[in-house]
């Protein structure tokens, strides 16, 4: 059937428990929880040929700053046919004209290419079960008066504001924070997702504060499955492989337009994930 076939529709609820064979069908990890997290979190529209679902995209809005294409998921049976393209049409007019960031497979990079996506850097996925090591003395829990702390901190670092993400992060996982001077300059967090827990955004001002927040999170959970999704400028992904989370993939971060980084003043060793970046 051609795509000239296929209904455009709203992503709603009722579209969930297709959403997670589709993911599952692409080799991806996330649970049922994991998908209505994002899709609390963003707008999005799905594919339907007939009465199945064959394909979906989530667009997930930062206020005004920007916004994040995410799963990006066709069918294997609807590929070459079009449907990505036609997805990702729906994506920009949700996205309207906000700043926008993506992480593509090499598969799918020609067709960001030709929307006027350009290359950032590399996403790098580490994951496994964790060795275990010494709590560090540098960090603690992080206490519900902190996170507009954190939300503007995040701010900072990701260049948008994600207040809502930081928000949600609080129901559903744990903050660890590193203070100086009495605030926050540092913090991380962690919350079940896929196989069994994510850590992410980390957000510091040093590599050596982010392998705290990080360890953190490792010694309370020796012999867990964790993952960390960072980015290859980070230099980050040696120690992790260390404490072992290999690295096991990956994607190519991209931005219409690219928009150069601002001054550091906090950096992002680790995203929520690649989807929400």
């Amino acid at each position: 059937m051609q795509t000239s076939q296929i209904d455009i529709a709203a992503f709603g609820s009722e579209h969930l428990e297709a959403a997670v064979k589709l993911s599952r069908q692409a080799g991806w990890p996330h649970r049922l929880e994991d998908w209505h997290m994002a899709l609390s979190l963003s707008e999005g529209v799905v594919a339907i040929e007939g009465d199945r679902v064959v394909g979906t995209v989530l667009v997930t809005q930062y206020k005004a700053d920007c916004a994040t294409i995410n799963m990006v998921i066709v069918d294997e049976t609807m590929r070459g046919r079009g449907l990505g393209r036609k997805l990702m049409d729906a994506a920009l007019r949700l996205a309207a004209d906000r700043p926008l960031r993506l992480v593509a497979t090499t598969e799918g990079m020609p067709l960001y290419e030709k929307l006027g996506f350009c290359e950032t850097g590399r996403v790098l996925q580490h994951q496994g079960l964790v060795r275990e090591i010494a709590t560090p003395g540098q960090t603690e829990q992080a206490a519900a008066a902190d996170i507009e702390a954190i939300a503007a901190l995040d701010r900072l670092a990701f260049g948008a504001d994600r207040e809502e993400l930081i928000a949600y992060l609080a129901k559903v996982g744990d903050f660890a924070v590193i203070r100086r001077n009495g605030r926050v300059s540092g913090f991380g967090a962690i919350r079940t997702f896929g196989r069994g827990e994510v850590v992410g955004p980390v957000v510091a001002g040093s590599l050596d504060d982010a392998k705290a927040l990080i360890a953190h999170f490792i010694a309370r959970r020796p012999g867990r499955f964790l993952r960390v999704d960072t980015t290859g400028d980070t230099a980050i992904s040696p120690w992790l492989a260390e404490q072992g989370l290999a690295h096991v993939g990956g994607g190519i971060a991209m931005m219409k337009p690219q928009i150069p980084r601002a001054a550091d003043v906090a950096t992002t060793f680790a995203l929520a994930n690649q989807a929400l970046g």
